[in-house]
């Protein structure tokens, strides 16, 4: 059974990896159908993104290293790096993680607004004061202390994921929910979504 499909779309190259693929039939697969895929390569530097299923670090470098021997253009990897952040998974399987996925390293600061159209990983600290806004998902591998709007323009599938939760609110869409820290305390990987037009903590 294949483990890897290959689109191609006139923007870029979609590399679409199957959720229960193992590491070593993703690597066989892709080296033998990027041959393949070279020979449609010319001049132009259309550029890969790779989606589907979730991949470590090190699985990501490989996989990386793989196609820029073959194809020496832009890799863009939809899938987040899970640093221990169990949540993530389930966030894809809403089919709300095909959305462009932008990454921000490094924590926010008080009085910093982040906002983009797609999905938002950040990996820091999102502190008090600070503010993301994001059109999909919000993933935060830190602890969240600020402000986090998921779904802000009436995507109530948008979710929102984080290491460490220790907010006052919560927004997803048109939704909002008020936290009582010293009531709830401070939670570890933590998923949150609407059902029933509440906001859900998991």
């Amino acid at each position: 059974m294949s483990c890897v499909s290959i689109n191609l779309r006139t923007d870029e190259i979609l590399i679409k990896i199957d959720d229960s693929a193992v590491q070593e039939d993703i690597v066989n697969e892709l080296s033998s159908k990027l041959v393949e895929l070279k020979k449609l390569y010319k001049e132009e530097k259309t550029p890969i993104r790779v989606t589907g299923k979730i991949l470590k670090n090190s699985e990501l470098e490989e996989i990386k290293d793989i196609i820029k021997k073959e194809i020496d253009v832009e890799i863009r990897f939809d899938s987040p790096t899970t640093l221990g952040l169990h949540s993530i998974t389930r966030s894809y399987k809403r089919d709300v993680g095909t959305s462009e996925t932008t990454f921000h390293k490094g924590s926010l600061r008080s009085g910093q607004r982040l906002e983009v159209e797609g999905s938002i990983v950040i990996i820091g600290d999102v502190n008090s004061g600070a503010e993301v806004i994001a059109g999909d998902n919000v993933i935060v591998i830190g602890t969240l202390r600020g402000l986090a709007h998921a779904g802000a323009k009436g995507n109530k599938e948008a979710i929102i994921a984080v290491s460490t939760l220790d907010a006052v609110q919560l927004r997803i869409s048109n939704i909002v929910r008020e936290i009582d820290r010293e009531e709830e305390g401070i939670r570890e990987h933590t998923y949150i979504y609407v059902k029933d037009d509440k906001i859900e903590i998991e």
